[in-house]
């Protein structure tokens, strides 16, 4: 096929004694904790957004501080990927049959523009789906590390504790999310769900080191820029 142009290459992120794991969409559930963001209570359905494949930043990187904020939050998730997809996908089947592994993940908000968007009703990708707004660690992949559905999750900025809670605190567990979303949208392989975080960190600034883990997976470490 004749392109106008070169397509842009794919985003992949490396894998533990796997070949590279190629991202194909980024979903990210909202107020998944107890208290996280005004949410106390499991509501009717998930809420979700989502933020494009291009956001991704690998670990170890260095973040330039985006232009056209005074509000730059840094959240801990546990990222879950797939390497099945469909619609209408049962519950009882995605720890097993769709989840490829998972890994620690950084949701990147402007916080200023986001409490702005909410305040006027407007869309949040402004607030949510900036450059490096995604970042990820590599996957470890589910044969080595089980299904998650515990453990501990933090961030520290300087060595500060910010955030702190257990996965197992999410108020929607991954397989409803899992079954949930193929109920909206047809899932694919590659696709990557940013699971929600406990809490608010507060915000970073340029210089600021952050370091994230999650029930052991590979630790995330990056610099603001």
């Amino acid at each position: 096929m004749n392109l106008a142009f070169p397509p842009a290459p794919v985003v992949t992120l490396e894998a533990m004694s796997s070949n590279p794991f190629p991202v194909r969409r980024i979903f990210c559930i909202g107020r998944n904790y107890p208290g996280a963001g005004g949410a106390g209570a499991k509501g009717e359905e998930p809420i979700y957004f989502m933020k494009p494949a291009g956001a991704m930043a690998q670990n170890h990187s260095t973040l330039l501080y985006p232009t056209g904020t005074a509000d730059l939050r840094a959240e801990v998730e546990m990222v879950v990927a797939l390497h099945k997809g469909g619609r209408d996908i049962p519950a009882a089947r995605v720890d097993y049959d769709y989840v490829f592994g998972y890994a620690v993940g950084l949701d990147m908000t402007l916080r200023d523009a986001l409490e702005h968007a909410r305040s006027e009703g407007l869309p949040w990708e402004r607030a949510k789906s900036f450059d490096h707004s995604a970042v990820c660690t590599a996957i470890t992949p589910e044969y080595f590390c089980g299904n998650i559905a515990a453990g501990k999750i933090e961030l520290t900025v300087n060595g500060e504790v910010r955030q702190s809670g257990n996965v197992a605190d999410m108020l929607w567990k991954i397989p409803e999310i899992v079954h949930y979303l193929s109920t909206r949208v047809e899932l694919f392989p590659g696709d990557l769900i940013y699971t929600g975080t406990p809490g608010d960190a507060g915000p970073v600034t340029r210089g600021d080191v952050v370091e994230a883990t999650v029930a052991g997976l590979e630790p995330l470490r990056v610099t603001i820029g």
